[in-house]
């Protein structure tokens, strides 16, 4: 009785290291857009590349944002964000004058529209 206990904890331990090294072989593999085309026997089959269809912004819709002159945002969008953080600064925030933008928005409703978080204060 003891063996048997002993093994089925042993093979549910296993199960768990097996589960976690899959979990992270799926987490680091890249989607290529790769797919196969079936051939006949005997040749191999022949790879076919899917390019994803380029999405366009609305016909007469603006994007709302603009791009940074260097460090510092036009007047008519001077609201700061940051792609690597996620987190947009307003005009007379603690960091506003040290950070270099990426995209300049026209106010927070705009930049809280496409997914970032305004800095704290």
């Amino acid at each position: 009785m003891k063996r048997s206990i002993k093994r089925l904890l042993g093979l549910g331990a296993l199960a768990a290291v097996a589960y976690g090294a899959w979990r992270a072989y799926e987490r680091r593999r890249v989607e290529t857009g790769v797919t196969w085309d079936p051939q006949p026997f005997p040749f191999p089959p022949k790879p076919r590349v899917e390019t994803p269809p380029e999405v366009a912004p609305p016909v007469g819709s603006a994007t709302p944002w603009v791009e940074p002159d260097g460090a510092a945002c036009p007047t008519t969008h001077p609201v700061k964000v940051k792609l690597a953080s996620g987190i947009f600064h307003v005009p007379g925030g603690m960091n506003y004058d040290r950070t270099h933008p990426d995209r300049c928005y026209a106010n927070t409703e705009a930049a809280e529209a496409d997914g970032f978080r305004s800095a704290k204060r």
